[in-house]
C-alpha cells in the first residue's frame, strides 16, 4: 500500500548513468534507462487501497447497514486486491523495497479478505469472532513494523501507516471481544486511513503530472 510517492528509491541518481561493469563512471547526461521509463505505481496502489478501505470502513463504522457489505467484495478482488498487487510487482521493478512489500502485501490482504468473507466466515459459527480477530492480529503486527520502516519515507505515507495500525488494533480488539463499539471506532479510524491514503495518491499523481511539488508530502530524512 503505501510508499514515498514523490521520490524513487534507486541507487543511481536521476540524470546519471551507472558505471560500466569494466570501466569508470560514464560522463555527461544520461539517456533514460528502462526504470526511468516506468510510471510511478505508487499513486495507483494507494488509490486502490484507499477506495476499498473507505467502503469497508463505512460498514464497520455503522454508517451503512451490514447488508451493504457484499459491495466490498468486488472492490477487494479487483481494485484493492489485484490492482494493488500489480502495483507492488512494479515497485519491485522500480527497486523500491518498501513500496513492493507494502502494495504486494495489502493487495494480498484484500484478496484474502474477499475469500475469508465469502467462503470461510459463514461456516465458522460461534468461532467467527476468534478467527476474524486472529486474521486481523497478524495484519496488525505487519502494519506496525511497516510503520517503523515508513519513518524513512514521507510524512504523508507515515500518517497512513500510523492510523492504519490503530485501525487494525481496534478491529482486532473488537473481533476478539465482540464489542461493537470498538469495531465501530475502528471503522472511523479506517475512514481516516482511506482519506490519508487518497491524499498521498493525489499528491503522487499531481506532482508527477505537473513535474514539480504541488501537493506537499514532506519527505523524511534518509
Amino acid at each position: 500500500m503505501a510508499r514515498n510517492v514523490t521520490r524513487r528509491a534507486t541507487p543511481v541518481p536521476a540524470g546519471t548513468r551507472a558505471a560500466p561493469p569494466d570501466g569508470p563512471p560514464a560522463a555527461g547526461p544520461a539517456a533514460a534507462g528502462p526504470i526511468d521509463q516506468i510510471a510511478d505505481p505508487g499513486p495507483l496502489g494507494l488509490a486502490g487501497f484507499a477506495m476499498t478501505t473507505f467502503v469497508l470502513s463505512c460498514v464497520n463504522a455503522g454508517l451503512v447497514g451490514k447488508s451493504v457489505e457484499p459491495v466490498v467484495l468486488p472492490l477487494a478482488l479487483f481494485y484493492g486486491g489485484t490492482v494493488q498487487l500489480l502495483a507492488g510487482m512494479w515497485e519491485f521493478r522500480k527497486a523500491n523495497t518498501f513500496g513492493a512489500l507494502a502494495f504486494s502485501s495489502f493487495g494480498a490482504f484484500w484478496l484474502a479478505f474477499a475469500a475469508f468473507a465469502k467462503f470461510v466466515a459463514p461456516g465458522l459459527g460461534p468461532d467467527a469472532g476468534t478467527a476474524t480477530g486472529l486474521f486481523l492480529l497478524g495484519w496488525t503486527i505487519f502494519t506496525a513494523y511497516m510503520t517503523i520502516a515508513a519513518l524513512r519515507t514521507t510524512v504523508a505515507i507515515l500518517a497512513v501507516f500510523v492510523v492504519l495500525t490503530i485501525t487494525f488494533a481496534l478491529l482486532t480488539a473488537g473481533a476478539f471481544s465482540g464489542a461493537g463499539t470498538v469495531s465501530h471506532l475502528g471503522g472511523y479510524f479506517g475512514i481516516l486511513t482511506a482519506l490519508l491514503a487518497w491524499y498521498a495518491s493525489f499528491a503522487g499523481v499531481t506532482n508527477a503530472t505537473f513535474r514539480r511539488a504541488v501537493v506537499p508530502v514532506i519527505p523524511l530524512a534518509r
